[in-house]
């Protein structure tokens, strides 16, 4: 059994990692189950939202 090394992972690549499995990929996939229930537009709605989250988070990290 072997150990993984994680001291090589950058802060900003563990938040960006976190923030992806905590909140748009959730979100995305509700959205894509709210359309699959003929939802419309809350699918629409959740999707766009991750998608809204990640281009923040995007434009918040190219600043810093």
């Amino acid at each position: 059994m072997t150990y993984v090394d994680t001291s090589d992972i950058s802060a900003q690549m563990f938040i960006t990692v976190l923030l992806f499995l905590l909140i748009i990929a959730p979100l995305i996939s509700l959205g894509v189950l709210r359309l699959f229930q003929s939802r419309k537009k809350s699918g629409f709605m959740l999707i766009g939202s991750g998608v809204a989250v990640y281009v923040i988070f995007q434009l918040i990290t190219s600043f810093t």
